[in-house]
């Protein structure tokens, strides 16, 4: 059996509380040692207090962020099913007001996942179909989850390893991607990795799935979905290099405060209790867990939420950059400046196109499938734009400048500083700490991993395409394109 954590004191959960469920003894392997009291660690800490940060916001304001369980429970809006319209706007409403905390940086924030959960219960009938107990199973989990308003990251993606082969096709090497080992009568034994773990540093549990494509017949020890605590015996979480070890707030004011890490997860010899286990040897039915439920429309809203945000945040930044250096009136620049700007506003437009002309499925009020696919691959688009165009606004600004924030408090160099970080409309201090915020954003690793991660979060842009393709009323369109034609029965 699993050990529960405490559910939540108070009406909400605090970052005090999570603060406290995050020290939980979970083995993260990071420059050659294991740690276990990873959240004050300083690969990590700075990310794990902007959650608790983002619990706190919570706490405090209570009718925008959460909904009442009971009458001495609260717990975030993305654990609530959207029966009604203004649930589904609340939900989203609430998501704004999380990703404006960490500016759009923190990808897969406490809501993300949640938002998955509750997307899939709005189908229980597809997990039904698949197995009465395993349907049981996610219905039970989903409740346990709420009720203490858990933050889940997820495992979805397999290692890549030769990709031009199926998981069950490495005969030498069966176990590379996580797989069952054998079933016992507790559960099933599980072996391999899975990735990529973004925030699993900063979660309370992870929700392992299986997103890429299974052969039947060949994969069905490959698939698998199930949920556990992270600290479970046997999980190991393998991070890649920090972007916030040894970085303060002034060079570094994102990646300080928002690394919210990826990693490798390795399940060696794992179990996984029954009642933790939601899908299991049915390879088509790991896709339908996202695709024949509301878990990809509900969570990718929630990302969309976020990038809105974000994409907000760089448009200012680049505005304000221009003030500085002098050219914000320029005609090329200002072109530059409207079009982030109308990319911005046409990424928002989309994502209120998904909150406010919903669909009803199941008695439940969610976003339309084929406009998510869409905003999906133009959101792929856009971000790369926005750091080319920050980039050419910025030039050899964002490079020539003070070492670290340590010049500052050395008077020789100090002097030097304030004799070349000129502006007419900022100080030498202001102009540093902004050229190096858009450092932080464009060329760091930090800034780099993150044009990566929305180039790639959603999948490649040609699967994206292909579900737009999927979805999009062809005949329809088709049927009025060929309105326009005469009627050809006389040429015959």
């Amino acid at each position: 059996m699993i050990t529960p954590p405490a559910a939540p004191t108070g009406l909400s959960r605090t970052g005090a509380h999570y603060l406290q469920a995050i020290d939980d003894g979970r083995a993260v392997f990071i420059n050659g040692e294991c740690v276990t009291r990873h959240s004050q660690h300083p690969a990590f800490s700075g990310a794990v207090a902007s959650v608790a940060s983002l619990y706190d916001y919570q706490a405090r304001h209570l009718d925008e962020m959460t909904f009442a369980l009971d009458p001495e429970r609260r717990v975030s809006k993305a654990w609530e099913l959207p029966q009604r319209h203004e649930q589904l706007l609340g939900r989203a409403h609430a998501s704004l007001a999380w990703a404006r905390q960490s500016l759009g940086w923190l990808g897969r924030s406490p809501d993300h996942v949640a938002a998955a959960l509750t997307g899939m219960l709005t189908h229980i009938e597809v997990f039904q179909a698949h197995s009465p107990d395993r349907a049981l199973a996610l219905k039970n989990y989903i409740r346990y989850a709420s009720e203490r308003d858990l933050y889940l990251t997820y495992t979805i993606v397999n290692p890549q390893g030769d990709r031009s082969r199926s998981p069950g096709e490495h005969t030498d090497n069966l176990y590379h991607t996580l797989g069952v080992v054998k079933e016992t009568d507790a559960g099933v034994i599980v072996k391999g990795a899975k990735m990529l773990g973004t925030a699993a540093v900063l979660a309370d549990e992870v929700l392992v799935g299986v997103q890429n494509p299974l052969k039947p017949g060949v994969d069905e020890r490959y698939a698998l979905s199930f949920a556990l605590p992270l600290n479970t015996p046997g999980i190991r979480i393998l991070s890649r290099a920090s972007y916030a070890e040894g970085k303060n707030t002034f060079d570094h004011p994102l990646s300080s405060r928002f690394d919210e890490n990826d990693a490798l997860i390795y399940f060696d010899n794992v179990l996984v209790p029954w009642d933790r286990l939601f899908v299991y040897g049915d390879t088509a039915m790991c896709r339908r867990q996202f695709h024949s439920t509301a878990a990809e429309v509900l969570m990718d809203t929630q990302s969309l939420a976020r990038l809105t945000t974000k994409l907000h945040f760089l448009t200012g930044l680049a505005q304000r950059m221009t003030e500085i250096t002098g050219v914000n009136d320029f005609p090329a620049v200002r072109e530059m400046l409207g079009e982030m700007a109308c990319n911005t506003l046409m990424i928002e437009g989309l994502f209120k196109s998904l909150i406010h002309c919903p669909v009803t499925q199941n008695g439940f009020v969610i976003p339309d499938k084929k406009h998510l696919y869409m905003c999906q691959a133009v959101a792929q688009s856009v971000y790369p734009k926005f750091i080319e165009a920050l980039r050419k606004l910025a030039g050899g600004g964002v490079i020539m400048l003070p070492s670290s924030v340590d010049d500052l408090y050395h008077p020789e160099a100090r002097a030097l500083v304030e004799q070349t970080q000129y502006s007419s409309t900022a100080t030498p201090l202001e102009r540093v700490q902004l050229m190096k915020l858009a450092w932080d954003a464009i060329g760091s690793e930090f800034g780099s991993r993150h044009l990566q991660y929305e180039m790639f979060y959603s999948g490649p842009h040609f699967v994206a395409l292909s579900r737009v393709h999927s979805e999009y009323d062809w005949a329809g369109a088709k049927a009025l394109a060929c309105s326009a034609l005469v009627d050809t029965a006389g040429l015959d």
